[in-house]
């Protein structure tokens, strides 16, 4: 076809910086040791760009090559309005049959969320317009890479920085041991009253038997969710240890398309889903697992990752359901790809603890193209 919504190239990105060795964050995964990003950029023949982002899959030049090649291949020629179709023509030819699996899912969503940029640039409307919402308040919490292993008085002064940035619940980073989870658990709780609302997340760190030793002390504390004790395949271990405790299970950042999320759903273990627009499929799966979700009374609280792309579009997806759940606020230090990447800011945190869509068209940000010239992929693990 021709036309001035002729999507005529697909690039990606891939982009990294390390971290500083002293004072980076520990978590149940290792010591994080860099940041990753992979950065989507789709054009048309009418001269519209459009930018989003694909999950690194700690792997950011092998995600950003998937898309430069055969998914590139797949898109372009097509009508950038079809979404609907560009998705399904890309899970027909790569995801659905021996092709690459959680890779294409992660590469496809960065293509996704750029497709959704150039329709509200096309129209002049934001995201969350095209997409059927409205602007409104979305309750945000602290997280990112953010307030790890530290001992609790010091994890104390880091969660109150953030409250007194506006922050009304903070998500605390667990996957250590039992007895210091716990610890540092309580002295959140201590510091700040029973008015906080405290998430946790082990980072796939735990065993069965952690989970056993913490789940009632979790209670105890009144902590609203527990994310992750367990890889996303292990079902067995989700649906043994819903019987330790109250505390509701949380899981979906590492679960992919509405197809992996109907299962989590009907197992009926997990009841606090985390879909990542830059890891399920992009906006549009995103919209489809939420509208599964809402029939079974379940909020979606998306996974946020690494830059001010998917954070500002999670906003926007957020300000458009019927049931939002929390934003995740990226509260990691000197985070480049949130600060330098695009502009204005993807978001701030208000007094009362939420957040606002932007109001510019599409994502409503402005991409720094000099910021892909400066730091180039770091290969190598992410954590340690």
């Amino acid at each position: 076809m021709t036309g001035e919504f002729t999507i005529t190239d697909v690039k990606a990105y891939a982009t990294s910086f390390p971290l500083p060795k002293e004072g980076n964050v520990r978590l149940g995964i290792g010591r994080a040791v860099k940041k990753d990003a992979v950065v989507v950029k789709v054009t048309t023949a009418g001269g519209l760009v459009g930018w989003g982002e694909s999950h690194h899959a700690r792997a950011p030049s092998t995600i950003a090559r998937l898309v430069e090649t055969t998914l590139r291949m797949l898109v372009v020629g097509e009508d950038a309005c079809d979404v609907q179709g560009i998705w399904r023509k890309i899970y027909i030819k790569q995801l659905a049959s021996h092709g690459l699996g959680a890779g294409t899912a992660m590469a496809m969503s960065g293509i996704d969320m750029a497709l959704w940029d150039i329709r509200g640039k096309a129209t002049g409307w934001p995201l969350y317009r095209l997409l059927g919402g409205k602007s409104r308040p979305v309750a945000a919490y602290a997280g990112g890479i953010s307030l790890g292993f530290q001992p609790p008085a010091e994890l104390v002064d880091e969660a109150r920085t953030h409250l007194e940035a506006g922050y009304k619940a903070v998500k605390l980073r667990l996957g250590d041991n039992p007895r210091d989870d716990l610890a540092r658990v309580a002295a959140i709780r201590r510091a700040f009253g029973d008015e906080l609302v405290i998430l946790t997340d082990a980072n796939i760190g735990y065993s069965v038997a952690d989970a056993r030793a913490v789940m009632p002390g979790l209670d105890a504390s009144g902590v609203a969710w527990l994310e992750e004790p367990f890889p996303a395949h292990d079902y067995r271990s989700y649906r043994e240890a819903k019987a330790f405790g109250r505390v509701p299970l949380a899981a979906g950042e590492n679960h992919y398309t509405r197809f992996e999320f109907s299962r989590l759903i009907d197992e009926g273990i997990v009841t606090i889903l985390q879909p990542d627009l830059s890891k399920t499929g992009g906006v549009t799966e995103v919209m489809k697992i939420a509208a599964m979700a809402s029939a079974h009374k379940l909020p979606v609280h998306p996974h946020t990752s690494m830059t001010g792309l998917n954070m500002a579009a999670s906003i926007h997806v957020l300000a458009a359901l019927d049931d939002p759940g929390y934003f995740e606020g990226d509260v990691s230090k000197n985070n480049l790809f949130r600060d330098t990447m695009v502009s204005p800011a993807p978001y701030t945190v208000d007094t009362g603890g939420n957040v606002h869509p932007l109001e510019g068209p599409g994502l409503g940000l402005e991409f720094n193209d000099d910021f892909l010239i400066a730091p180039p992929g770091i290969e190598g693990p992410s954590y340690v």
